[in-house]
């Protein structure tokens, strides 16, 4: 299988950081249909970055740019790993010990297991480090 099928396109919105943002958003996603399947939020300086995994990106961007957010996409990988202690570790180090740096990260467990998604300077050699220790990335297919 291609690397480039083991890459996520991941919606990042940029907001003000007040009440009410978020609802705004999921409501604008809600009447499009469009599934969040996971998000994570940051703080900066008054500001919020909403990262999200959407079934739908493209359109997403779409609706959420028409409401005057500032939408981007960045790449990003999903790892499965185990749902243990020791879990985060043997992905961490398989990056670490490969010079791959993290700049970010967010999980979610459910009943399929736990998944970390993953920004990293160095996708191409992430993915092939990943799959030659026999981890698991998730495919693009999964999400999209």
């Amino acid at each position: 299988m291609e690397p480039e099928n083991f890459v996520i396109r991941q919606i990042s919105i940029f907001s003000e950081n007040r009440p009410g943002r978020l609802a705004a958003i999921a409501q604008a996603l809600g009447e499009e249909k469009i599934n969040i399947l996971a998000f994570s939020i940051a703080e900066a300086n008054g500001f919020g970055v909403v990262r999200a995994l959407v079934d739908h990106p493209e359109k997403a961007h779409d609706k959420l740019q028409s409401l005057g957010f500032n939408v981007a996409f960045t790449e990003v990988i999903a790892v499965k790993m185990r749902d243990q202690p020791g879990g985060l570790y043997e992905i961490a180090k398989i990056l670490g010990d490969a010079g791959i740096n993290i700049e970010y990260s967010y999980a979610y467990s459910g009943k399929e297991g736990a998944v970390l998604i993953l920004r990293v300077d160095q996708v191409g050699d992430a993915i092939t480090k990943i799959r030659k220790t026999g981890a698991t990335l998730l495919e693009r297919s999964v999400f999209h």
